[in-house]
């Protein structure tokens, strides 16, 4: 199956202001991720999907296709629909999105929800790293629960699975999973989501994979050894990550 990678960058981040085009090792943050799903080699082409002129610049000059969307959209992945729908991209059977503030973004988590479409026969997938059970207090963590063949159970920010009587610890140890922000669609898939209305429990959890979840859309989840690399949200995840490029580039692990 032909595979394009769409990497949506919305300009207006609150927390950090200007995150696309914000540097990473001297270069936007925006490029930085298009040139590692680029550097995987699973798509047939890598897009990067946004609102702002600026970014559509930005992208362009480090030799990135880019494609300038709607300044509407809610979510990510209407963005990413957005593209697919283009004439140009219609060849592509799945489409992959990644968010564009993910540089260091796990190989194997991308590739494995890629394949959840494409060879395990998946309308979407994602992908989860397997976590620490402290993971299960920390309510900015998505947890996913999954069942034996591989697909989603439910997402949520709450302690999933709980563990209601303590003898039972050994058997949590290998259920806690820790969600990574990687999707893949069908194309028929992606129509269908975004044509959706808003689910209940997406208003509640504030998690919009819940959404298709509810409407019955198997996901399924490639569950990698974690822990998953942390996304770029404020000045400070910035400036840890500037410092872990320059380990990188150092060759210090």
């Amino acid at each position: 199956m032909s595979t394009l990678a769409v990497i949506p960058a919305r300009l207006g981040a609150t927390r950090l202001p200007r995150k696309p085009l914000r540097l990473l090792g001297g270069v936007p943050l925006v490029v930085r991720v298009w040139e590692r799903v680029a550097a995987l080699d699973l798509a047939g082409d890598c897009i990067i999907a946004t609102d702002s002129q600026d970014v559509i610049e930005a992208a362009r000059a480090a030799g990135a296709e880019a494609v300038l969307t709607s300044a509407d959209h809610a979510s990510g992945t209407d963005r990413v629909a957005e593209v697919a729908r283009l004439s140009r991209y219609r060849r592509f059977d799945t489409i992959v999105n990644v968010q564009g503030d993910e540089p260091f973004i796990d190989q194997a988590a991308v590739l494995g929800a890629a394949a959840m479409v494409s060879g395990r026969g998946f309308a979407l997938g994602t992908a989860a790293a397997r976590a620490g059970d402290d993971v299960l207090t920390r309510a900015h963590v998505v947890k996913v629960v999954t069942a034996d063949d591989g697909r989603a159970m439910y997402f949520s920010r709450a302690a999933i699975p709980y563990l209601r009587d303590g003898t039972d610890a050994p058997l949590l140890a290998s259920r806690v999973l820790q969600h990574i922000g990687v999707y893949a669609y069908t194309r028929e898939a992606l129509v269908r989501w975004v044509s959706l209305p808003e689910h209940p429990l997406e208003r509640i959890e504030r998690l919009e994979q819940l959404r298709p979840l509810a409407a019955g859309i198997p996901i399924g989840v490639a569950v990698v050894d974690g822990p998953p690399e942390p996304g770029i949200d404020t000045e400070a995840d910035l400036d840890r990550a500037n410092a872990r490029w320059t380990d990188l580039i150092a060759g210090r692990p």
